[in-house]
């Protein structure tokens, strides 16, 4: 059993290289960003989700609700665009009060799941210029190992901010 263990374990990464390989050489890297941040962005919407309270919880979140459903201003500076947005997610839910606070907490998850995305590829854009700068040219060489440390930094950044 023990083995076994092993042997699996030794051909894992071989498993995983090849598979990376096979996608690296089917799409370019352009396509690869925009897939997995957007991948990224929907597992941080999916866990937010998952964990995300169905009424008001402490602090100033009754306070941005109940300002999101009547478009009030809250305490200065009042977030008006945060109300603004509340307050449409709150109509696609049915216009019901009922329901508000749940509505404007889905608010919060998807701008904190994009804000997620929009840190992978920012991450991305940085490791984009790094290797400009190091190569001294306007467009990087791509290779497999820049691709995979690009794209893996950027992942690991994403989803350590995620969780």
């Amino acid at each position: 059993m023990y083995a076994l263990l092993r042997l699996s374990t030794a051909l894992f990464p071989i498993f995983v290289l090849s598979s990376i390989q096979s996608i690296v050489k089917n799409l370019e890297f352009n396509r690869l960003n925009i897939i997995l941040g957007w991948v990224l962005t929907l597992l941080a919407a999916v866990v937010y989700s998952i964990t995300m309270e169905d009424t008001v919880s402490f602090w100033d979140c009754g306070e941005f609700i109940a300002s999101a459903y009547k478009l009030l201003v809250g305490h200065p500076p009042g977030a008006p665009f945060f109300a603004l947005l509340g307050r449409v997610f709150i109509i696609f839910g049915g216009d019901n009060p009922g329901n508000a606070a749940v509505m404007v907490n889905y608010l919060s998850v998807v701008s904190s799941a994009l804000t997620i995305g929009f840190l992978f590829w920012t991450i991305s854009a940085l490791c984009i210029k790094m290797f400009k700068t190091m190569d001294g040219a306007t467009s990087v060489a791509w290779t497999q190992e820049r691709i995979v440390l690009t794209l893996g930094s950027a992942a690991i950044g994403a989803l350590a901010y995620t969780f």
